[in-house]
């Protein structure tokens, strides 16, 4: 992987790219970092322009302020588009990369080729996840670490928390790495975010939103409720909400097959 470096607002980003082609940009979620990334970027072929972003307060970028909301981490994104020089780009998102993405979409529709929503969401949060938001930005200023080690476990399927120990610890060393100021911006941002579901209906570019039916984060039943709209194709996997771990196969596969045929 390629190494870039870039600024935004005198902060300093960071980013990293491998093979050439049509550009495809991977955020990752809440808590995570590019390196989540690392298997699908190895199982996708080099005739991608593939490339993984640090967002703002996670791995190695520097914070912005103390909320991230997502269209500001939006603009990350597009700093480092404009750095690269790209014209167009695909957007897949995990998570919170997801709601990222959509805050690009909803600025610079004209940009983006696809966009992928991977365990993510297009609905702002409802009272109690606003709630439950808030609950964690209190735990997280009183014992930073100890949230982030009882968090990690709770976004994998209950079952596969024991089967895939190895990847649940790897998960939890990387969220580590996050600092706190960093937690508490990007919570207070996915807490402040809008309700983008509208994007789903009119996107001119097409759209994969891949969905778990046992995710412990998002209700299933709610994001089915988002896969109607004429430019969205599903994928609907089986397991939780770190498919990259627990459905790695069935995700490249979906992966490959929208990319191929899409772009």
């Amino acid at each position: 992987m390629k190494a870039i470096h870039f600024q935004y607002k005198e902060a300093n980003f960071y980013a990293e790219e491998q093979g050439q082609g049509k550009a495809l940009i991977f955020l990752h979620g809440f808590l995570e970092n590019r390196q989540m990334w690392a298997s699908v970027i190895e199982a996708l072929p080099n005739t991608y322009r593939k490339i993984v972003l640090d967002l703002p307060g996670h791995g190695k970028s520097d914070n912005l302020a103390y909320v991230h909301t997502m269209e500001e981490m939006a603009e990350v994104v597009m700093a480092l588009v404009r750095h690269l020089r790209l014209k167009k780009f695909s957007l897949i998102g995990h998570s919170m990369g997801g709601y990222v993405a959509l805050a690009v979409a909803d600025k610079y529709p004209d940009n983006l080729k696809a966009l992928v929503l991977m365990n993510s969401n297009s609905r702002a949060d409802s009272p109690e996840k606003k709630l439950n938001r808030d609950r964690a930005i209190a735990l997280v200023k009183r014992n930073p670490k100890s949230y982030v080690r009882n968090a990690i476990p709770l976004l994998f399927r209950p079952k596969n928390r024991n089967l895939l120990k190895e990847q649940v610890a790897l998960v939890k060393e990387q969220a580590l790495e996050t600092s706190p100021q960093g937690i508490v911006a990007a919570l207070e941002g996915m807490k402040d975010r809008v309700d983008r579901e509208m994007i789903l209906a009119f996107a001119p570019y097409p759209i994969l939103f891949i969905a778990s039916k046992k995710d412990p984060v998002l209700d299933f039943q709610m994001l089915e409720e988002q896969l109607h709209y004429n430019a969205v194709e599903s994928l609907i996997l089986e397991d939780g909400h770190m498919s990259h771990f627990e459905n790695p196969e069935a995700l490249i596969e979906g992966l490959r097959s929208f990319l191929s045929r899409k772009l």
